[in-house]
């Protein structure tokens, strides 16, 4: 039996192909249709849905890589696995795992504020106060949904899906057919590099398909139904989010998209649907960044378990408080809440777009060392390599350099995660080298006894 094909060790359940993609579909549309709208209309104007169909093939040519990957060498340790296998155990695989730990706090802190908003604006008024709030209770009850087990998220995870996408659906629908064709004119759209740029915002929507590998503990033939769950999930996420944005410019202008910030999709239902279609999209919003929450912290305890066993994180986040409790979904949830706290809602999305960007470029080529054992064609990794770093490039030119905060947070969390790294890689080393070193005066003592 090859790798590909044994059972994982760790597996505790079994999840369908359905409820395996269906956990990447919950990260991603409510981390991006319903978070990100107003700031991408900023950059892109009502040229967003161009913006998202870009991200979703950028993200498809990494899920390539992925799902090859995740074929072959299917892990708890989910994308952590393909960086072992690519780069070694080595600082490199380290700083990695602690960006990627980074990663899918910033995406769950994110989309518990755009929970906090919605709820905000349902029951409070808008009240900053009260959004905060909101953000910090979701990922506190997301957060106990996770702990009960794998079986509880991919339950509340369809459930949560199924009523998103058709709601979405809907919205699309009637929306699209009452388009203002003027309002999505190529001659009000900005410039392509501008539309590029926005890319590295919009292909924070589309962060969640990571989340997809990590489900290869809980599938029973992950060699086969993992690529099935990662294309599934893109495939449903790029058409809802080209649809609906779509459907959102060509209802309400630029300016009144962004204005609305997070509850874009809300706004845009009430010229068509009238106040019952506000409310109906405010309570799909509530669902679909609930079900992102969720899957955000589905990662943190096969990820920090896989890593710690491996060595490459201290042995204290593989453990389970009171036996029950992982202590990697703990950190990830208390890290969120920072975050959702003390950060508005673009930064956190610019932060984490640039984080994912950057791993998975380095993945992927990871990938090209050892595409002889996944069987992935080079020319597509070369392709999905050179995507990610012309997004990454033109972000870095068009508007890090607008925005200093968020280039200084990005390279603190750089220097940060190499720190972490370093630190923990000779305190390990050290105290591997004392166990190893004979007591020299206990085997005097012996000798002299006998």
């Amino acid at each position: 039996m090859s790798a590909a094909e044994a059972p994982l060790a760790t597996r505790s359940s079994t999840l369908s192909v359905r409820q395996a993609a269906f956990i990447g579909v919950g990260a991603m549309v409510g981390a991006g249709i319903f978070s990100l709208l107003g700031a991408a209309g900023e950059v892109a104007g009502s040229a967003v849905w161009i913006s998202f169909l870009i991200a979703g093939a950028v993200a498809g040519l990494q899920g390539y890589s992925f799902a090859k990957f995740g074929g072959r060498y299917p892990s708890a340790g989910g994308l952590l696995e393909y960086v072992v296998r690519g780069f070694g155990d080595g600082h490199i695989t380290g700083i990695i795992a602690w960006l990627i730990l980074a990663a899918n706090a910033i995406v769950t802190g994110m989309v518990a504020v755009s929970f906090g908003s919605y709820a905000s604006s349902a029951v409070a008024d808008g009240s900053e106060t009260w959004l905060k709030v909101f953000a910090v209770l979701i990922v506190v009850a997301m957060t106990v949904l996770n702990v009960v087990g794998s079986r509880a998220v991919a339950h509340v995870q369809t459930l949560i899906v199924i009523v998103v996408i058709g709601i979405l659906s809907l919205f699309a629908v009637t929306t699209l057919a009452n388009i203002d064709f003027d309002l999505l004119a190529f001659s009000g759209y900005p410039s392509l590099q501008d539309i590029v740029s926005s890319v590295a915002l919009t292909f924070f929507a589309f962060l969640g398909f990571g989340v997809v590998t990590f489900t290869a503990k809980d599938l029973e033939t992950p060699s086969r139904e993992l690529p099935r769950a990662i294309y599934l999930a893109l495939g449903i996420a790029t058409t809802i989010y080209v649809a609906v944005s779509l459907g959102v410019f060509g209802t309400l202008t630029v300016q009144e998209v962004i204005d609305s910030g997070g509850t874009a999709l809300a706004v845009a239902a009430e010229p068509v649907l009238g106040r019952a279609g506000y409310w109906l999209m405010t309570v799909t919003a509530l669902f679909a960044t609930s079900g992102a929450t969720n899957a955000g912290l589905y990662p943190a305890a096969g990820l920090c378990e896989e890593m710690s066993a491996k060595r490459q994180f201290p042995p204290v986040l593989g453990r389970r408080v009171g036996g029950s409790v992982p202590t990697g979904i703990l950190v990830t949830a208390g890290a969120a809440i920072i975050l959702a706290v003390g950060f508005d809602l673009s930064s956190i999305a610019s932060i984490g777009s640039a984080i994912a960007l950057c791993v998975f470029t380095l993945i992927t080529a990871a990938h090209m060392r050892v595409r002889h054992e996944t069987g992935a064609r080079m020319a597509v990794l070369v392709l999905g390599v050179l995507s990610t770093v012309t997004v990454l490039v033109t972000f870095v030119f068009t508007t890090l350099v607008e925005e200093p905060a968020t280039a200084v947070t990005l390279a603190l969390i750089l220097l940060l995660s190499i720190a972490v790294d370093l630190a923990w890689k000779r305190t390990r080393d050290r105290d591997t080298t004392a166990s190893q070193t004979p007591n020299v005066s206990d085997d005097v003592g012996t000798s002299g006894l006998s």
